[in-house]
């Protein structure tokens, strides 16, 4: 099955100039979802995972059908104020200005072995927050997986240290 013909391309969205591939026509078709999930959770049992790590939202989406999939837990991601209990904390730098993740503090215990799920890779920049946070609490990332990356923005320069399986390439 050809995933990205589940993906719908969008011109000047959300501003003039981008291309946004926006895919909830693949959430939208439970066979194409169902790949999609299908194709992850092969690669987490590749990498031996104990648990699946999601930012919100996108992540949340395809990570916690993996999880169930695999009867393992998820752990969200979010941000500030979003999460009810002790959390830890990243901050990192965007094109214009910052942004901080927070995970609950008792979320990974030390030797997990992690699989980080989000929708999309650009920069890299929220995905590598994600990872330190996980190897902060002692989470081994065992591998990253994405439905799109969008490969002119070279985000997975900052992921060569790590498995990565991206489902389809712009």
């Amino acid at each position: 099955m050809d995933l990205k013909n589940y993906v719908a391309t969008v011109l000047d969205f959300p501003k003039e100039g981008i291309v946004f591939r926006d895919i909830t026509p693949l959430m939208n078709d439970g066979e194409a979802y169902k790949e999609a999930t299908d194709q992850i959770v092969n690669f987490a049992k590749e990498h031996n995972i104990d648990v699946v790590v999601g930012p919100e939202a996108r992540g949340f989406i395809f990570g916690c059908p993996v999880s169930y999939a695999l009867g393992i837990g998820f752990v969200p991601v979010r941000k500030p104020g979003k999460l009810p209990r002790e959390v830890i904390e990243y901050s990192y730098d965007l094109e214009y200005g910052s942004n901080v993740l927070c995970m609950h503090k008792d979320s990974i215990k030390p030797g997990q072995r992690v699989l980080i799920i989000d929708d999309l890779l650009a920069t890299g920049g929220t995905i590598e927050a994600v990872i330190k946070l996980v190897e902060s609490l002692g989470g081994i990332v065992a591998g990253l997986a994405f439905l799109i990356e969008l490969e002119e923005l070279k985000g997975m320069e900052k992921l060569k240290d790590y498995p990565v399986l991206t489902l389809m390439k712009y």
